[in-house]
């Protein structure tokens, strides 16, 4: 587990995440339609406002926060998991900002987007958070028994996130890897970086890797089938077109 720890990884992934979303929204700017580019600029502006700004923040006052909440006297695993549900719900209000910013990005609402709805209490509610739940009760379950790091959470999660978005999308571009891991992995990493050391956990073996990146899924299924049921309407929005 090593190098899940490295702080290197961490910069590298986010020079990645910048670099190449910069340049991707020159390439979307310059060279595609006007609803492609929103949704690029949509997405670049998710990017500064939740992982540059959001993300800086929460590692400059990450001390302060932790003594905040070692003072909080509920059982640890409700802390997480409610924790980890706070940075999800603000995580989703800038997502669905973005899509109400559309006139700003020269096409109406609906034309183009980064979320299934433009209304944030859909969102949450029928398509992101309620299924993200489930998965951080798993993450609070394995953080009981076994001593996963920060930067490790940070990763499988955002691993975890990544190959969601690439179901959901039914692509794999390992290129948007280091975007979709920022965007999920700074859901849990205050909140696992805010727990205290713990006595009689072990060590992650090398094959709780992949247990930890797909066994969010076990609880989360169900309850996507569940939501999808009682509420079959994937995306509000008629498919992107390019113009």
């Amino acid at each position: 587990m090593r190098y899940f720890t490295s702080a290197n990884l961490i910069r590298v992934l986010a020079f990645w995440v910048v670099l190449s979303q910069i340049i991707l929204a020159l390439i979307f700017t310059l060279f595609t339609g006007t609803n492609p580019r929103a949704v690029m600029l949509m997405a670049t502006g998710l990017m500064g406002i939740w992982i540059i700004v959001g993300g800086a923040l929460m590692w400059r006052f990450r001390n302060s926060i932790r003594t905040y909440m070692l003072k909080i006297q509920i059982p640890r695993a409700i802390k997480f998991i409610l924790f980890c549900t706070l940075l999800a719900l603000i995580e989703e209000a800038v997502a669905v900002l973005m899509t109400n910013l559309a006139p700003l990005f020269g096409v109406p609402i609906g034309s183009a987007y980064i979320t299934a709805s433009a209304n944030y209490f859909d969102v949450v509610t029928f398509h992101s958070v309620v299924v993200f739940i489930p998965m951080f009760i798993v993450w609070a379950f394995l953080l009981l028994h076994w001593d996963f790091s920060p930067t490790a959470v940070f990763l499988l999660f955002g691993l975890t996130g990544f190959f969601s978005e690439a179901i959901f999308a039914g692509t794999f571009d390992l290129t948007r890897a280091p975007f979709w891991i920022f965007i999920y992995g700074l859901m849990i990493w205050l909140p696992a970086y805010c727990i205290p050391p713990r006595t009689g956990v072990k060590l992650p073996r090398w094959w709780m890797v992949p247990l930890a990146i797909f066994a969010p899924y076990l609880l989360a299924v169900p309850v996507a089938l569940v939501v999808s049921t009682l509420h079959p309407v994937s995306i509000h929005f008629p498919p992107i077109v390019s113009n």
